[in-house]
């Protein structure tokens, strides 16, 4: 798996999975339970994560929709 994209804001995450499960890309978020430890303040990045083989595709359609954390 590869990461593609990594933010504090969690509308940029729900965003970008809606997007590429529209695509029929499938994609993981990893850390979200960090929040538990953190104490909810946002300090810690989620990660999105998809199939090698997706990646370069789901790349493209984030940068296409200018969504911000891409992880080149």
């Amino acid at each position: 798996m590869k990461e593609i994209l990594r933010s504090t804001d969690p509308t940029a995450i729900a965003f970008s999975t809606a997007l590429l499960r529209a695509e029929d890309i499938d994609c993981f978020v990893l850390d979200v339970h960090m929040s538990v430890l953190e104490g909810g303040i946002g300090l810690f990045p989620r990660r999105l994560m998809v199939a090698d083989r997706d990646a370069f595709r789901a790349r493209a359609i984030l940068a296409d929709n200018d969504v911000d954390g891409l992880v080149r």
